[in-house]
C-alpha cells in the first residue's frame, strides 16, 4: 500500500462506548494532516433549559446529562450554586457527598475498566466475549460495580439519577447502623478493587506518551474527587522532555471562579461537542491528569498497589503519560475509592440535620469537581430572587477532544512510519486510543464512521 493512494475506511457501530461520533482521518503524502473526532449527536440543550428555573433545580435536572456519572454533574451544580448564594457546607455533610461520590467513581470506573477497556488487550470483541474466557474476572468487575451502586442507592437513593440530593446536602442522612452492612461489603470490594489492579498491570501496552498539558484539582492532603483548586501541569514539550516521560512538572493553579479566563471553548463546524483549550494549548483532564498532580495523596494501600503495578513512587514524582496505561491508574483509584469509602464510614457520625439552608441571592457562583472522566465545571448567575439568568456546564470531553485527536494523529503516523497498516490494524488501533479516554458525548463516544482520507 503506497502513502499516496486514497481510501476510505468505515467502521459500523461499536458496542464498548456510548453517544454517536465519527472519526476523519486525512493522510497526505505520507503525513497524518488531520484527524477529526466528528461528534454529530444532537446537541443536548441542558444550559438552555436551566435558565429560568429556580436556583434548586440544577441539582437534579443536571444528573440528567448522563446516567452513568449523575452524581458528577449534582456535585458540581451544587458547588457553584452555594458558591453564588455565599454557603459553605463543610463536616459530615460533605463528609457524606465525598462518600456518596466514591461510590460513583467506584461503578463507573469499573464499568470502564472491564466492560469497555479490557477487551482490547483481551483480544475479545466486548464484555460477552470476555466472559466467555475470563469469567472469573468479569463477576469480579460487576462485584465492584454493584458495591458502587450500593453507595448510590444508600445515599443517593437510587443508583441512576439519584433523589437524595440537594443543595445544602441531602433530604436525609442516613443512621450509622445502614452503614454497617454497606462497610462489610466494601472491605469485600477492596480485595477485588486490590486484584483489579494486580490484573491490569498484567497487560501489554503499546508504547505511548502524550505531550499535553494535565488539569485536574488539587487539595493538599486529600486525592481530590468532590472539591478542590484547578491545577495545571505543562506539557513534557514544554520542558524539553518526550511525550513518554515519567517526570512531573511544574504546576501552576488558577481560582475556580477563574475558570472561563483560562479555559475557553469554542464550536467547530465538524462537531456538535465544542472543543476547549487551556491558556490557548490542548490539555487532557481525567485519571492520568490526578495521578500526575495528586497522586502523592492517594491511600497507603493505592499507593503501594501503583507502585507494584509499575507506575512509580507517586510521592516522588512519578507520572504516567501513556494513555494505553490509564486502565492502570483507573484501577488505582477504584481501589482508593473503595478505601476512602470506607475511611468516610467508619468516621461518620450523623449530623444534626441533614443540610444547611441556602438562601438565593443576586450573583454568580462557580463550581468543579472531579468527574470519573474528569475535571466538570459548572458555571451559574442567579437574580435576587433565585431564578437561573445564565448556565455554563463545560464537562471533561470538551476539554478533552483536542487531546484525544492529537494522540489519534500521533499514533496513525507512527504506525505508517513503521511501515504502514491495513484497514483494519488502523481501524483497531483508532479504536483503542479512543478508549483510552473513554470520552463521553453523553458519558462516552460512540463511533458510527471512521473515514481515513489518503492521497
Amino acid at each position: 500500500m503506497s502513502h499516496r493512494e486514497s481510501r476510505v475506511l468505515r467502521v459500523g457501530s461499536l458496542a464498548r462506548v456510548e453517544g454517536e461520533g465519527a472519526l476523519h482521518l486525512r493522510v497526505h503524502d505520507g503525513r497524518v494532516d488531520r484527524a477529526q473526532l466528528r461528534i454529530y449527536e444532537p446537541p443536548r440543550f441542558f444550559e438552555a433549559f436551566l435558565r429560568g428555573r429556580s436556583y434548586t433545580e440544577p441539582p437534579d435536572i443536571t444528573s440528567r446529562v448522563c446516567g452513568i456519572c449523575p452524581v458528577a454533574y449534582q456535585m458540581s451544580a451544587c458547588r457553584a450554586v452555594e458558591d453564588a448564594c455565599g454557603v459553605v457546607v463543610d463536616g459530615q455533610i460533605e463528609a457524606l457527598r465525598r462518600l456518596l461520590y466514591c461510590g460513583e467513581w467506584i461503578e463507573s470506573q469499573s464499568l470502564h475498566i472491564y466492560l469497555l477497556h479490557a477487551p482490547d488487550f483481551l483480544g475479545a470483541d466486548g464484555a460477552i466475549g470476555l466472559a466467555r474466557t475470563h469469567r472469573s474476572h468479569v463477576e469480579r468487575g460487576l462485584r465492584l460495580k454493584q458495591a458502587g451502586n450500593a453507595i448510590l442507592e444508600l445515599l443517593g437513593g437510587r443508583a441512576i439519577h439519584p433523589v437524595n440530593v440537594r443543595l445544602g446536602g441531602f433530604h436525609r442522612a442516613p443512621a450509622v447502623s445502614e452503614l454497617r452492612p454497606l462497610a462489610e461489603r466494601l472491605r469485600r470490594a477492596r480485595d477485588d478493587a486490590a486484584e483489579t489492579v494486580r490484573w491490569v498491570a498484567g497487560f501489554e501496552f503499546p508504547d505511548a506518551g502524550c505531550d499535553h498539558q494535565l488539569l485536574a484539582l488539587a487539595e493538599p492532603g486529600s486525592y481530590a474527587i468532590a472539591s478542590g483548586t484547578p491545577t495545571v501541569m505543562g506539557a513534557p514539550s514544554e520542558a524539553g522532555l518526550p511525550a513518554d516521560s515519567a517526570r512531573a512538572l511544574p504546576t501552576r493553579t488558577f481560582p475556580v471562579g477563574r475558570f472561563g479566563d483560562h479555559v475557553v471553548e469554542t464550536q467547530v463546524p465538524y462537531s456538535t461537542a465544542l472543543h476547549s483549550v487551556l491558556d490557548g494549548r490542548r490539555h487532557l483532564t481525567g485519571s492520568l491528569a490526578r495521578y500526575a498532580i495528586s497522586g502523592r495523596w492517594l491511600s497507603p494501600i493505592a499507593l503501594q498497589a501503583a507502585r507494584d503495578a509499575g507506575l512509580g513512587d507517586a510521592r516522588r514524582g512519578a507520572v504516567c503519560r501513556n494513555p494505553f496505561r490509564s486502565i492502570v491508574v483507573r484501577a488505582v483509584e477504584v481501589l482508593h475509592a473503595v478505601d476512602e469509602a470506607l475511611r468516610l464510614i467508619d468516621a461518620y457520625t450523623p449530623p444534626p440535620r441533614p443540610h444547611v439552608e441556602v438562601p438565593p441571592r443576586a450573583a454568580t457562583g462557580h463550581g468543579a469537581t472531579e468527574a470519573p472522566r474528569g475535571l466538570l465545571y459548572h458555571r451559574y448567575t442567579l437574580d435576587a430572587h433565585g431564578t437561573l439568568t445564565d448556565a455554563v456546564l463545560v464537562p471533561p470531553t470538551a476539554q478533552n477532544q483536542g487531546a484525544v485527536e492529537e494522540d489519534l494523529r500521533r499514533l496513525v503516523q507512527e504506525r505508517l512510519d513503521a511501515g504502514g497498516a491495513t484497514d483494519a490494524e488502523l481501524t483497531t488501533l483508532c479504536e483503542r486510543a479512543i478508549r483510552n479516554h473513554d470520552p463521553c458525548i453523553s458519558c462516552s463516544a460512540h463511533f458510527l464512521d471512521l473515514t481515513v482520507e489518503r492521497g
